[in-house]
């Protein structure tokens, strides 16, 4: 499990960096490719650092900054969305992906909370 989630949470940050090159060259689509890579990248980078957390509480505190910047990725697709910069079609599965991935550690947080 551990490894699939590595995987596939660097899959959408490769994913959402690659929608930000489609991004239109004004002011609000260079802000929002720059928020939007630095939130899904870290996504990526902290889980990883889940992995290798040293205690139930360091867990804790880590997995909380994923779930921050997965739902910080999740609010600027849909800004995109809302700022209609990109087709829906296109950047829905993106966002469910973010919906999926926040609801999974969501959950693993509460099972580590939990667990005394």
């Amino acid at each position: 499990m551990k490894n699939d989630l590595k995987d596939r949470t660097k899959k959408f940050a490769h994913r959402c960096v690659k929608l930000t090159e489609f991004l239109p060259e004004i002011y609000l689509g260079k802000h929002i490719k720059g928020q939007l890579i630095r939130c899904s990248t870290s996504v990526a980078a902290n889980y990883r650092a889940t992995c290798v957390a040293q205690s139930k509480a360091s867990f804790i505190a880590k997995i909380s900054i994923v779930i921050e910047e997965v739902d910080e990725s999740a609010f600027w697709l849909e800004f995109i969305i809302d700022e209609k910069l990109f087709e829906l079609e296109k950047i829905e599965p993106l966002l469910n992906e973010a919906k999926e991935l926040t609801a999974i550690f969501v959950s693993s947080r509460k099972t580590a909370s939990n667990n005394h």
